[in-house]
């Protein structure tokens, strides 16, 4: 088992801490529940941890929108801690509520904490789209995906704003797709449900420049375990153990 912690950040309102925990550990890392307020009130250290992932839920109760208040709290009260995590070069990833908290906080696509420039809109169903998807990988590099690139994999998405939008004042060479929804073949598809949010060109998960920190709308941890219709997500976090252990040697 690899000696690396990874720190699984929640709030109320997160339900999907102690899944994305279990995933972690059974790729064989270490992951520890942390608490929002711990990290603000100075009783735990985000430093102190190897990497960090934000889960999905509804943090807040999704007030003022999907994930703003987390995103603020970790800009207005934590961004110290923020920037030095991310000039580190330690691994980040936002699953579904999360990936709204990174967006909301600025740190994708551009890693600029309190300059937003993408949001994730309500989907074009205007519903809550729980159901099971495909994602294609792109070869755009990243830790997340090494390997894993042209690959199709099954996972299930549970959203009701998952729509992004770049703000025209990001930079282009900002981010990178890496996951897009697709049909059972692997084909790129703005068709719904295979798309289930009308995310323009299937757009499901980018990462900064870095590759490192990674949003995605999907779970990987609801795709994970041999009782579950598919482990295709145990894969990235197979491959968040293995950058940990590399990095460490």
């Amino acid at each position: 088992m690899s000696q690396a912690v990874t720190a699984i950040l929640y709030s109320p309102g997160t339900n999907c801490h102690e899944e994305t925990a279990a995933a972690v550990e059974l790729a064989g890392g270490k992951g520890e529940l942390v608490l929002l307020r711990d990290l603000a009130d100075g009783r735990k250290k985000l430093g102190n941890f190897q990497a960090a992932i934000i889960p999905g839920g509804f943090s807040y109760g999704d007030h003022l929108g999907a994930g703003r208040i987390f995103g603020t709290m970790l800009v207005a009260q934590l961004r110290d801690q923020i920037v030095e995590f991310l000039d580190t070069k330690k691994p980040l990833l936002g699953v579904c509520n999360g990936f709204q908290v990174l967006a909301e906080a600025g740190i994708l696509p551009g890693r600029t904490p309190g300059q937003r420039a993408m949001a994730l809109l309500e989907n074009q169903s205007a519903r809550f789209e729980d159901r099971k998807i495909h994602l294609v990988v792109s070869s755009e590099p990243s830790m997340w995906t090494a390997g894993l690139e042209d690959q199709v994999l099954a996972m299930p998405t549970a959203h009701g704003e998952g729509r992004p939008l770049f703000c025209e004042t990001a930079n282009p060479d900002s981010g990178r797709v890496v996951f897009r929804f697709a049909d059972p073949s692997g084909r790129v598809t703005n068709e719904y449900p295979k798309n289930p949010n009308g995310s323009p060109g299937g757009v499901a998960g980018i990462t900064d420049k870095s590759g490192l920190i990674l949003g995605l709308m999907p779970h990987p941890e609801r795709a994970s375990l041999p009782a579950q219709y598919s482990q295709d997500g145990l894969k990235i976090f197979k491959n968040l153990v293995r950058w940990l252990d590399l990095a460490s040697a």
